[in-house]
């Protein structure tokens, strides 16, 4: 079934949706659907919700002015925020721009493991003369590309969890922040072709929100995204096809734009992660 299709068939259930209230609705989204396709599925989802009275649906239903907080790439899985009212969604919009919501994503990927449990990387973000994304020395920053465009910073802070089904490191608690490493970009990558091939459960926590951030983080870093092709993921491992990326947003963490309280909405981890993460109990 093709990404198009898989889309056209969706539709929101109770059993995505991880947190609501009557201004925001937060959704764990499933691979390979498109967050407009989850946006449009909302307001059917909300008339048929047994949760409220027929008058109230129909309040509802009429006065909606829905929009994406956050953005996924397609095949992206996790927590998806969709505001209620243009109120809402223009604080939320202020919120993300001045980095006031902290996200995290994890991913599971193949290639040379990190030589510290945390690792913190800095680079700058734009296109390049082919028009796709790509990671520019830090130096690059501010510097104007042909097409107008201007290479902007990006940062992202990477926590192992897993090699090859073991733990890597200590747990979190149990590091020193002198421990962590910090690299700064000023060249373009080389890729050793005949490095180990280790299997890497890692966590993210970006600190900008650039398109495909960590795909192109840890393409850079030399362990791309199981099943990330664009960014030299690999298609095939141990005789399986994987023809989506592992990649998974966690969770979101913010203060309400109402309330004011501090509302974390987390999603449960996908099939690929449990089992990466199980290992590590057996």
């Amino acid at each position: 079934m093709t990404a198009s299709s898989k889309s056209s068939l969706f539709g929101l259930s109770r059993g995505d949706v991880l947190y609501e209230d009557e201004w925001l609705i937060a959704v764990n989204k499933p691979k390979g659907i498109y967050c407009d396709t989850v946006l449009a599925s909302v307001p059917r989802f909300l008339s048929d919700s047994p949760d409220s009275d027929q008058l109230c649906r129909e309040n509802q239903s009429s006065t909606l002015q829905l929009h994406l907080a956050n953005r996924l790439d397609r095949d992206t899985s996790g927590v998806m925020v969709i505001t209620k009212s243009h109120k809402v969604a223009s604080m939320l919009v202020k919120a993300f721009t001045n980095h006031k919501v902290q996200k995290t994503y994890v991913a599971f990927c193949i290639g040379s493991a990190p030589q510290s449990e945390r690792v913190t990387f800095k680079s700058g973000h734009g296109r390049s003369k082919f028009g796709a994304w790509r990671v520019y020395a830090a130096g690059d920053v501010g510097r104007k590309l042909p097409g107008g465009s201007i290479v902007r910073d990006m940062e992202t802070t990477f926590e192992v969890l897993s090699i090859n089904g073991q733990r890597g490191y200590r747990e979190p608690s149990e590091c020193m922040k002198d421990e962590e490493i910090s690299i700064v970009v000023e060249e373009k990558a080389v890729t050793d072709v005949d490095a180990k091939k280790d299997e890497i459960l890692v966590r993210a926590f970006p600190r900008s929100g650039r398109t495909h951030q960590i795909r192109l983080h840890c393409q850079y870093l030399g362990f791309p995204i199981r099943g990330d092709v664009k960014y030299e993921g690999v298609y095939e491992w141990k005789g399986r096809i994987y023809d989506a990326h592992e990649l998974h947003a966690e969770s979101l963490s913010f203060q309400h734009p109402i309330t004011g309280f501090a509302l974390m909405i987390q999603a449960p981890f996908p099939s690929w992660a449990s089992q990466a993460l199980q290992l590590l109990t057996n």
